[in-house]
């Protein structure tokens, strides 16, 4: 079985990140959402919040799991036997983090790490502006996915 770990402090979720999700779907056998927890960041949202917020989005999608963590997300692929780290990039500032982070977690663990490149329609679209656009009161529904009935 393929699994992947999609990693993030996902502080909220955007539209952006459920489309490396929605992406990853057809690579992997199951995609596990990691909520990275670290008490000592100032988040918007609670671990708690963010995990439920991302479990509510995915209810109908039984290859989904949404699990917070507190530490590395190499250990974090061990306990989910997963082989795989899936990202998304959106620019080339994103691709050289992510390619000392891959090569990291590959020296550690063995652990292959998968990139997509973002859709250009959501690339412009991240977690801390719509922070931002929340703190001055707008309307980000745009930007967030919305639970399927």
């Amino acid at each position: 079985m393929k699994i992947a770990i999609f990693p993030g402090s996902f502080d909220p979720f955007t539209v952006g990140h459920a489309c490396i999700v929605e992406r990853g779907l057809p690579l992997f056998d199951r995609i596990v959402i990691g909520v990275g927890i670290n008490d000592n960041k100032r988040t918007l949202y609670s671990s708690a919040q963010r995990v439920e917020a991302i479990r509510r989005i995915y209810a109908h999608e039984p290859r989904i799991k949404v699990v917070g963590y507190d530490d590395l997300t190499i250990d974090l692929a061990r306990r989910e036997q997963a082989r795989f780290i899936l990202r998304g990039l959106r620019s080339v500032k994103d691709f050289e983090y992510e390619r000392d982070i891959a090569a990291m977690n590959e020296n550690l663990g063995g652990i292959e790490t998968v990139l997509l490149f973002t859709d250009p329609s959501v690339a412009h679209i991240s977690s801390s502006v719509v922070r931002e656009l929340i703190s001055f009161h707008k309307d980000v529904s745009a930007y967030l996915p919305q639970p399927k009935e």
